[in-house]
């Protein structure tokens, strides 16, 4: 099945934009230079605007992608046994990959009495906890960000029984999994994160039912402010109560997470009208280069930083830490994809590969992937998805 140019590349302008995202969601921070002290004024507002509301709608966005990529061909053409050994090339393994090298690199530098504090403590960890950290059995593994990839497979796992539940009950399915993401403290057992579930068979649906992306294109201006007058009313509340915050709160930070993901397919109707745009969207692998790598090198930029001026000047670390942060994956990026090639293949699961030129007017959907998660407690005041 093929789809308009627009509509493919607009799903890479949101994959490369809500990773850059996302990248503000995990600047390390800790108890006396967290946002919700107000130390900062206006910039602590910011921060809790960008990192505690607006960006926490990519990974339900990405999720939607991903299930709706997923099955775009139609359940026909949907080859279960296919779609397990390519996610075990693009999925599993560059999070093996990139977990477990962060994994092995976190035990040699703790030896050596180095990260103590800024990675969970491995050496004095249970069995049971060390392969949490380094396979996301229980909870978040030690590259936090890559609890998406295991969420993301557990979905695929699941695929063929949500697209079932979706074709022979759809809202009910629907409603059960969005009460399900959205009521806070509701355990669910088989992923991470609640609204990924949701987002994921949401993304089937679309695709099975053929719905058209670009519908409410002519609600764009709209829908994009009000996605971004949400997010910052909800920020408002959340700089004022936080860390720990209100129950209808948290109910109001999941809802937005979910619905605002369609706000954001909005903000793309407009945003890939420029120049600008359409050259992030043809960025290809790089999206998924920096969602793989952003964490640990923002957790080593905090350690030097801590080690040079503790907690003093954060605003100058955290703009610094996020410009340095593209800045160096921008640059790994194109080196070790031209340098090391075959290396790149792995490490971005084939994403490496160029598309072979295809009609101006229709090309083949993108291959599916995604990339979030929350810093562990000594990074993230919050301490809690």
């Amino acid at each position: 099945m093929t789809v308009d140019q627009n509509v493919s590349s607009r799903i890479n302008l949101m994959r490369i934009l809500l990773i850059c995202g996302i990248v503000f969601v995990h600047v390390p921070s800790n108890d006396g230079t967290s946002q919700f002290l107000g130390a900062n004024g206006l910039f602590d507002w910011l921060r809790v605007f960008l990192g505690d509301s607006l960006f926490r709608i990519g990974v339900p966005c990405l999720s939607a992608i991903s299930g709706y990529l997923l099955f775009v061909r139609g359940m026909e053409k949907f080859d279960y046994g296919t779609t397990l050994w390519s996610k075990a090339r693009t999925v599993l393994l560059p999070f093996l990959l990139w977990n477990c090298g962060l994994f092995i690199t976190v035990l040699v530098i703790q030896r050596a009495d180095m990260g103590i504090g800024y990675f969970h403590d491995l050496w004095n960890s249970s069995p049971r906890e060390l392969l949490t950290y380094a396979f996301a059995i229980e909870d978040f593994p030690v590259n936090v960000p890559l609890y998406f990839l295991r969420d993301l497979l557990v979905c695929i796992l699941l695929s063929p029984l949500l697209a079932l539940c979706v074709r022979r009950a759809p809202l009910s399915t629907l409603a059960v999994l969005f009460l399900i993401a959205v009521v806070p403290d509701v355990p669910v057992g088989i992923v991470l994160k609640k609204s990924i579930l949701f987002s994921f068979t949401f993304g089937i649906y679309l695709a099975l039912n053929k719905v058209d992306l670009r519908a409410l294109d002519r609600f764009a201006l709209p829908g994009t402010l009000a996605v971004l007058l949400a997010a910052g009313v909800l920020s408002i509340g959340l700089y004022r109560t936080g860390p720990d915050f209100p129950w209808f709160l948290d109910l109001a930070l999941n809802a937005l997470s979910i619905v605002g993901a369609g706000g954001f397919w909005l903000v793309s109707a407009l945003a890939i009208r420029t120049r600008l745009s359409e050259r992030l969207a043809a960025t290809g692998s790089l999206s998924f280069w920096i969602f793989c790598a952003h964490y640990p090198l923002l957790v080593v930029m905090w350690m030097i930083w801590n080690r040079a001026m503790a907690d003093s000047l954060y605003p100058v670390f955290y703009l610094g830490a996020v410009a340095t942060s593209f800045i160096i994956l921008v640059g790994t990026n194109w080196f070790v994809s031209h340098a090391i090639p075959s290396l790149y293949q792995v490490l971005t699961g084939s994403r490496g590969r160029k598309e072979k030129m295809q009609t101006p007017a229709k090309r083949q959907l993108p291959t599916p992937y995604a990339r979030h998660g929350e810093p562990p407690l000594s990074h993230n005041s919050r301490g809690k998805p």
